[in-house]
């Protein structure tokens, strides 16, 4: 389509991924052939629901090559994934004294879980510290960081900076010192291939919107041992096994931590987006991605005064800048004038960006249908821009 008269490049692929047709297809699909509820009928329209939605739970946990389908919990996205986590593993677990071991690249989605936990239980947050501008993880001395850790939580990719980090080698440290370690792939997961247990980690959270699947819908792996000993995040129907005025007994996991009547259409639309991505190929997607923010990385490096974020080599599909003399908020504005989108702001990384000493960075993110036409455009649009702000 035209965005103000010109055609739209899309570059803000880190915030929300485009639909591909098999999605939107098998959405519509499910409502008007298969919709009821899953779990509590005998009815065919039941039985079809319910054969789609743990089908679709299948087909996650063979997306990231978990050992079980009952370690997929299904969630409205990654935020909701980490607070379950912080409200129920890590309620039960941590402690005053304990240690919940992050990154300064964090997403807020995976900071302030773990702050509102810290101030109910009394356990301190600790930070990995980023490197410069290239925000790559200073790992000179993991063995003052891990003490006393209780928790590893950390991003795969940043959403703001695009470095990809050593999740498997940091859950390796965690588990050396008895830690429980979580992931967020919400910038991998669509990427590039995932596999749980070459990672090492105890949950693992991503979005269905990130990765061309509906919004409202996500998924958290979590080792089935760690489920059976964490008490139920809320109480309704589904969660539970039998009911009694006083008490209650719950159901086995994963369905102890989805109460209530589930998102089956989301389900199902991520289910047709798994396969999309997984038809192209995980491996081309990420190829494609990271040569793409190279190329734009480079392009970018033409203009005087810039300054520009993330690591120098291999990056996430996303590219974070700032010029000297103009503002982030004018130079997204004039961007999509010209049809362009892309982010700016903080990206929910706030700290990150205090400690970078900039208040906002302009982020273009980029997918598998980019392309390099597009960026060029991009710089095109970025050329006469500066001329007008400048």
């Amino acid at each position: 389509q035209k965005i103000n008269r010109h055609p739209l490049v899309y570059f803000d692929n880190a915030a929300t991924t485009q639909k591909p047709r098999p999605v939107l297809e098998a959405i519509q699909r499910y409502y008007e052939h298969d919709n009821a509820n899953v779990h509590r009928g005998i009815h065919e329209l039941s039985n079809r629901a319910t054969a789609a939605y743990e089908g679709a739970r299948e087909r996650v946990a063979q997306f990231i090559n978990a050992p079980s389908t009952k370690d997929i919990i299904f969630t409205r996205g990654t935020t909701e994934a980490i607070n379950l986590v912080a409200a129920t593993w890590g309620a039960a677990n941590l402690r005053e004294g304990d240690v919940i071991l992050l990154t300064e690249l964090e997403h807020h989605s995976n900071l302030v879980p773990w702050q509102l936990l810290a101030q109910r239980t009394g356990a301190a947050l600790r930070f990995i510290p980023v490197t410069g501008d290239e925000g790559t993880l200073d790992l000179s001395d993991l063995d003052a960081l891990f003490r006393d850790v209780k928790l590893l939580s950390i991003t795969h990719i940043s959403n703001a900076l695009g470095t990809i980090n050593p999740v498997a080698e940091l859950c390796a440290k965690a588990r050396a010192v008895g830690a429980v370690t979580l992931v967020d792939a919400a910038q991998s997961a669509g990427h590039l291939p995932l596999d749980v247990q070459a990672i090492g980690c105890d949950f693992l959270s991503f979005s269905g919107h990130k990765l061309c699947g509906p919004t409202g819908i996500g998924a958290l792996y979590a080792r089935t041992a760690l489920q059976e000993a964490m008490p139920p995040y809320q109480g309704g129907g589904e969660m539970i096994a039998t009911v009694t005025f006083q008490s209650s007994e719950y159901h086995v996991p994963p369905h102890k931590f989805e109460a209530g009547t589930p998102n089956i259409a989301g389900a199902v639309g991520l289910h047709a987006a798994l396969d999309y991505l997984d038809d192209l190929g995980r491996e081309n997607i990420h190829a494609h991605d990271t040569e793409l923010a190279s190329y734009a990385k480079d392009r970018l490096a033409e203009f005087d005064g810039i300054r520009i974020f993330g690591p120098a080599g291999d990056r996430g599909g996303l590219v974070s800048f700032v010029f000297e003399n103009v503002h982030a908020l004018d130079l997204a504005t004039m961007a999509d004038q010209q049809g362009v989108a892309i982010r700016i702001g903080h990206h929910c990384t706030q700290p990150l960006h205090d400690k970078l000493g900039v208040p906002a960075t302009a982020r273009a993110s980029f997918y598998f249908y980019n392309t390099r036409a597009e960026v060029d455009r991009f710089i095109e649009v970025l050329q006469k821009g500066m001329k007008l702000l400048s």
